[in-house]
């Protein structure tokens, strides 16, 4: 981990603001000058620091794909170790087909002592979510982590998203897919 200068946080502060943003419109917008601003996002770029991604939205106000989604809290017995779990969520099959349509986000957690998978699941309603979670998710778990390796299981139901990813605040500071031209820069997080 380093700290970034002062170009490379108005740099990034300009493609968190609209990352399809060229380098020249940064340096007019930066003040930088345009090579500096070529150079400096690339290595932004090459350390992991800056990173793009589409997201599709299959919500009622997106696509429509999917109107609903749940929170999974997936705490495993004592024993599972999070290398184990990673080297198993690597050789399962479905984490390329399934799952792909099925689970919006996931993550490794530790609960209480115990290695935990939260997975965001979506789907039509609320009951083709638990029939997918436990007709597709459960069994591949229990495939690859063992018949009794799970302990508990919790879920929440999401209504909407507030806040994606520090600065982006969907119902608020968002338009046509990036954050409006009038969301202040003070607004927008740069550590």
């Amino acid at each position: 981990m380093r700290d970034l200068d002062e170009q490379e946080k108005l740099i990034a502060r300009e493609l968190i603001r609209d990352p399809r943003h060229s380098d020249n419109a940064i340096a007019e917008r930066t003040g930088i000058p345009g090579r500096t601003v070529s150079r400096k996002r690339k290595r932004l770029e090459q350390e992991g620091i800056v990173s793009y991604f589409a997201a599709l939205n299959v919500l009622p106000n997106g696509d429509g794909r999917f109107a609903a989604r749940h929170l999974y809290i997936i705490k495993f017995r004592l024993g599972m170790t999070m290398e184990r779990l990673v080297n198993e969520i690597r050789s399962e099959p479905n984490v390329k087909t399934v799952f792909t349509e099925l689970i919006y986000e996931s993550h490794i957690a530790e609960i209480d002592g115990h290695i935990s998978l939260i997975m965001i699941i979506e789907g039509k309603n609320d009951a083709e979510i638990v029939e997918s979670f436990q007709g597709k998710i459960i069994p591949s778990l229990h495939k690859n982590h063992g018949e009794n390796s799970i302990e508990e299981i919790s879920t929440i139901r999401l209504l909407a998203p507030i806040r994606i990813k520090h600065n982006y605040i969907p119902m608020v500071n968002m338009k046509e897919g990036v954050i409006r031209p009038d969301w202040p820069d003070d607004g927008i997080f740069v550590a």
